[in-house]
């Protein structure tokens, strides 16, 4: 009896020690609790995912003081304990919130196209009227010129800058009371890309993607708010999209 509870002591010592000694280069995403000064292929996912749930994080492979005010600030949006690490059970938790929050693209046959004046845009067949009346709103303002602070004191205004254009368009289709700044769009709406529409946003820029086209401010042609069939890099943006569409 007492070998036996020897075995079985010996047994657990060794599965701690064998725990506790994840290689680090081998490590996948939840195979150990990620920290400050942690570092491997794992803490790579880690920023990855940061990133898709709408806290941007250079993906270095570090777990460092950025990494882990990204840690720190997902936590607090998903009302967990704030202690910066991320345990087995918090790395489940966020690959599920990732996966509610991937990506929906509309379908090809419903996507907006650019008209032939190639400013404004016409809503595909069959899209929610929410989306239709914010197409509606958008082309309303695509021969206004780019004003900073323009469209953030009223929605209707003589210029417009990046986030004001994005304001009026999402005014027009109901979904906005106030106008807001890139800042305020980080917070707004639900996490993630939308199905219709989906607003992009970092400190100091901010567009929308509206079945498809981008509405902007800035990209090739005139400066100013309009649409636009290339799409731009969204590396450091949150993205953000009203919910259910």
């Amino acid at each position: 009896m007492t070998r036996m509870r020897r075995w079985g002591a010996g047994c657990a010592v060794a599965l701690a020690v064998l725990t506790a000694h994840v290689n680090p280069a081998h490590a996948a995403f939840g195979d150990r609790t990620l920290r400050l000064g942690s570092s491997g292929r794992d803490v790579r996912v880690l920023q990855s995912l940061l990133g898709r749930l709408g806290h941007p994080t250079a993906v270095d492979g570090i777990f460092g003081r950025g990494t882990r005010r990204s840690v720190r600030r997902y936590e607090r949006a998903e009302q967990l304990r704030v202690d910066g690490r991320v345990s087995r059970v918090e790395a489940r938790g966020m690959r599920r919130r990732a996966r509610a929050a991937a990506p929906r693209a509309p379908s090809t046959t419903a996507r907006a196209t650019l008209a032939s004046d190639g400013r404004t845009a016409v809503a595909p067949s069959g899209a929610p009227q929410q989306v239709v009346d914010a197409i509606a709103a958008a082309n309303r303002i695509t021969r206004k010129p780019y004003r900073y602070g323009g469209g953030h004191a009223r929605f209707r205004d003589s210029g417009y800058d990046c986030s004001g254009s994005v304001s009026f368009l999402l005014h027009g289709g109901g979904l906005l009371r106030r106008p807001l700044d890139s800042t305020g769009f980080m917070s707004w709406g639900r996490r993630g890309r939308g199905h219709w529409i989906s607003v992009y946003a970092n400190s100091g820029h901010a567009y929308a993607i509206v079945a498809g086209l981008r509405f902007d401010t800035s990209g090739p042609g005139e400066r100013g708010p309009r649409w636009r069939r290339a799409h731009r890099s969204s590396s450091g943006y949150v993205v953000r999209h009203p919910p259910g569409l």
